[in-house]
């Protein structure tokens, strides 16, 4: 079984060392799903919202906390991050699904970054509707799809 690479041999949190790895192309896709009222998912969907456009600032949120993702969780590596992408789906009468889609070319993943980026949308679409819908459910949050680096390639099974 492989050792937790964040702690040292006397149990001391650590940043793991990548300087000496390879830079490759990294990618990584994480989703979750949002679930709430089907009144509350129609007043997204319609735009209807007082506070704006829900689902676009769900995706600037997201996006924002890619880039942040080093404040918030400790002991990544500050990545220049290339690209991030969110898609916002509804789904069914009370869904809005997440996806976020994170690249870089580095020497450490980017797993973190489009987990991140998908809770944080999920908490603003939470926070900007709980005014309307306290029973609002955030779930599933999840690595689908990772690329790049010695570990190789790996896709969540359906």
């Amino acid at each position: 079984m492989p050792e937790l690479s964040h702690f040292d041999d006397q149990g001391a949190s650590r940043m793991v060392n990548v300087g000496e790895k390879a830079e490759t192309v990294r990618l990584a896709r994480a989703s979750g799903i949002v679930r709430m009222l089907a009144t509350t998912r129609q007043l997204i969907v319609d735009c209807g919202h007082a506070k704006g456009d829900v689902l676009e600032v769900a995706r600037l949120a997201g996006i924002m906390a890619a880039k942040r993702t080093p404040d918030l969780i400790p002991l990544c590596h500050p990545l220049a991050l290339q690209s991030v992408e969110l898609d916002l789906q509804p789904l069914g009468d009370d869904t809005i699904r997440i996806e976020a889609t994170v690249g870089v070319t580095g020497k450490t993943g980017v797993e973190m970054e489009a987990l991140t980026a998908v809770s944080v949308a999920a908490l603003t679409i939470y926070d900007m509707c709980k005014a309307v819908d306290r029973g609002i459910i955030i779930e599933q949050v999840q690595l689908e799809e990772k690329s790049g680096g010695k570990s190789g390639h790996y896709l969540r099974r359906q």
